[in-house]
């Protein structure tokens, strides 16, 4: 099915006559409102979707019944629906394709498409990921968290921030300029994918399979900012062998897990140093450490009575756009090899640097003037304030389309607290307020008419 949407328009009608010639890259007035009216009818349907769509425990391997409720949703909307496995071997060569270690065999991507009869206005592109970060320890969470609940205008649980609220706010957008008698002039792909927190295999597959578009809009909680901007990710693994004895004679023995200790406080120091690099980047440079290390995982030994033989770590580090990514892989093996080397023990016996996931450049939007002005616009007629810029310290998927396929794309959705952490919750003015700028938006984007 490669080609399905593979050709980007290059020469786009005039302006709709419904849109405010005033701003130029904007909606009419009391088109707006219509808008609006159509989204605040169907707003507390779009909550207790979104509570529905949180409440589907849909971490890695396990996204199936999410995706099966997106392509019911898309279905009973009349988008054509476009549901397929992801084989890996298709994948191969694509730009920043992390490396696979878990099952993908159930892996699948959903696409919804609507076609206008004849295709007079640009093409746009919105994608949403339904894969969550596991929950944790569930008693540390005050409610559980696949049982999202509304509490004092916030929806909680695992995901409803990251990022579902934001793909279910693109959604009931798309219907709300149905509601409000209109009817889209451009093509629109309603893209659903997996592994945005992990490899982002999910959206290499829609660009495998040809989904192109003149722009993508990724609803990510970003506090109803624009987010152009994005760190890249390196995942890897420390693997550490030690010498087993009885703890009695620890010492006849050498403990890798110790010994692991040893390298996160080496690779802190690469951190630091690389954070004093990001002090002159013109995009991160006023921040405070946007380059973040993390020991994420630990796995060693076997007895408690046992000095451990083994020792993995596995690790996540940003990069910042426009760092060599294969440089910045080598300056890691030589920091864990430098400090290897200072011990006698590991460097009878190396420690081994293992890439198990995220291999991704850093990303800057490259020509995106249009696509931010007719974003703010549609922003300041929900938001009051100018629409800001948001630098992200985390990655997404708008990286593969703009980096590798000249596609502007960009991230902006409600906001959200705790991404990640306990007790997950998403602002529901932002979401309301969210939809609003992301159906005017589709509408100035695209060009729409009277149905």
């Amino acid at each position: 099915m490669v080609g399905v949407g593979a050709v980007m328009r290059t020469n786009v009608a005039a302006p709709s006559p419904l849109a405010d010639e005033g701003l130029g890259v904007g909606i009419a007035p009391a088109l707006r409102a219509r808008i609006a009216e159509a989204v605040e009818s169907a707003f507390d349907e779009q909550i207790e979707t979104t509570r529905r769509f949180s409440a589907i425990p849909s971490i890695r391997g396990a996204e199936g019944p999410a995706q099966d409720m997106m392509a019911d949703l898309l279905r009973v909307r009349g988008y054509e629906v476009d549901d397929w496995p992801i084989r890996m071997e298709e994948l191969q060569g694509l730009p920043d394709l992390g490396v696979i270690e878990h099952d993908v065999s159930r892996a699948r991507s959903v696409v919804g498409t609507l076609r206008p009869a004849r295709e007079t206005g640009r093409s746009l592109i919105l994608q949403g990921h339904c894969d969550v970060v596991p929950a944790g320890p569930l008693d540390m969470w005050t409610t559980p968290p696949f049982q999202p609940q509304v509490r004092d205008g916030w929806l909680y649980g695992r995901g409803a921030g990251d990022m579902k609220a934001g793909t279910i706010a693109a959604l009931y957008a798309v219907d709300a300029l149905r509601a409000a008698g209109l009817s889209l002039r451009g093509r629109l792909h309603f893209q659903s994918v997996i592994e945005e927190e992990s490899t982002g295999i999910g959206a290499l597959s829609t660009l495998q399979r040809g989904y192109r578009a003149d722009a993508a809009l990724l609803p990510e909680p970003t506090s109803r900012r624009f987010t152009n901007v994005c760190v890249g990710v390196l995942w890897f693994r420390l693997r550490v062998r030690g010498e087993p004895a009885h703890v009695a004679w620890a010492s006849q023995g050498f403990n890798a897990i110790k010994a692991a200790y040893r390298l996160i406080h080496a690779l802190e120091g690469l951190e630091t140093g690389w954070n004093r690099r990001a002090a002159t980047d013109p995009h991160y440079g006023g921040m405070a450490n946007p380059v973040n290390f993390s020991p994420g995982i630990i796995a060693g030994g076997e007895w408690a009575s046992s000095v451990p033989a083994w020792c993995d770590v596995d690790c996540r580090i940003a990069i910042l756009p426009g760092w060599d990514l294969e440089e910045c892989k080598r300056e890691i093996v030589a920091c864990v090899a430098e400090a290897a080397a200072g011990d006698a023990h590991l460097a009878a016996s190396p420690p081994e640097v293992i890439w198990s996931g995220f291999l991704s450049h850093g990303y800057v939007l490259e020509g995106g003037e249009e696509v931010r002005a007719v974003m703010a616009a549609a922003h300041a007629a929900f938001g009051g304030e100018a629409m800001g810029d948001r630098h992200g310290t985390g990655l997404n998927d708008a990286r593969f389309y703009n980096r590798y396929f000249g596609i502007p794309a960009f991230c902006y959705g409600p906001h959200a607290e705790k991404v990640h952490g306990f007790d997950e919750r998403v602002e529901l003015r932002s979401i309301r307020d969210s939809t609003k700028a992301i159906a005017v938006f589709i509408a100035a984007w695209c060009g729409v008419e009277q149905t």
